[in-house]
């Protein structure tokens, strides 16, 4: 199939990778120059100069960028993805955006004849790269039929969840709850570290029941060691966040941890922390 992949940073270069390795015949533009010439250099493809270039005669057309202000640039900006894509194609968004912009761009695509599915990814970096990817989707029945076989070459699980925004909005109730259990784990192993006790130890014992999650397991061990340079960032669970907190004042929805945990956020970010992993939450409360 004939494929177009706009934006290929630390997700999207992997995502587009596993379509080239698939034996699909993909375009992929980035704002970066390098980026693409790296990224053409190690799948092959075709490097566009534009979204536009990118998406003409594509089947379906993917992003993954940075947010909502992005994703309108790289769909209905100048030289934007829609201006190039032929009738009946099929644009599916991977950022993690606002569902006002997911709407908006679903019935910018309907004008045109073109078809929209809002679709942002959980698993982070390692999932990419695996192509084990959590994909939560939005809009039309058909357009996701056609979209869902080849999402399944980088996600293990590729859900609708209902129409334009649905994607977006399911995003947003995954990372309240990371949010809340990164903080939770963070608080505990700070007062396993109090009580004098092996923090790994630890671990390696309450993982077996109740307590477990795959923050516990992934990133627990990481936080004893105080190590934090990989994984998502600060800065974009921060953004993440802020998406949901403005949802939840549309919808009426109480959000008070979140709201608190956004602020320990904040506080990481004024010390300059904002590109740490979001398991760094931990140094707040030991002093580091």
């Amino acid at each position: 199939m004939k494929l177009a992949f706009i934006g290929l940073g630390v997700m999207g270069g992997p995502m587009a990778g596993h379509l080239a390795k698939a034996g699909h015949s993909v375009t992929v533009f980035n704002r970066t120059r390098s980026k693409v010439q790296a990224w053409a250099a190690q799948y092959g493809g075709t490097v566009a100069d534009t979204p536009a270039e990118a998406a003409r005669s594509a089947a379906i057309v993917f992003s993954c960028v940075g947010n909502d202000e992005d994703v309108r640039a790289v769909t209905v900006g100048k030289n934007g993805a829609f201006a190039g894509m032929m009738k009946g194609a099929v644009f599916v968004d991977h950022t993690t955006a606002s569902a006002r912009v997911a709407v908006e761009l679903y019935e910018a695509a309907r004008a045109r004849d073109l078809h929209f599915l809002d679709a942002p990814v959980s698993g982070g970096q390692s999932g990419a790269e695996q192509g084990i990817l959590t994909i939560m989707v939005g809009g039309d029945a058909a357009a996701f039929d056609t979209a869902q076989p080849v999402m399944k070459r980088y996600g293990r699980a590729v859900t609708l969840m209902g129409p334009a925004g649905a994607g977006q909005k399911t995003k947003m109730v995954n990372q309240i709850c990371v949010a809340g259990v990164i903080q939770g784990l963070a608080e505990g192993l700070a007062f396993a570290l109090r009580a004098g006790l092996d923090g790994k130890r630890v671990i390696e014992v309450i993982s077996k029941g109740a307590a477990t999650s795959w923050q516990m397991e992934n990133r627990g061990p990481t936080m004893i060691d105080d190590k934090f340079d990989f994984g998502f960032a600060v800065d974009l669970m921060r953004k993440d966040l802020r998406i949901a907190m403005d949802e939840a004042r549309t919808n009426g929805a109480a959000l008070p941890l979140t709201a608190v945990i956004d602020q320990f956020y904040s506080r990481l970010q004024a010390r300059g922390s904002g590109r740490l992993d979001t398991s760094s939450l931990i140094r707040l409360l030991r002093d580091k």
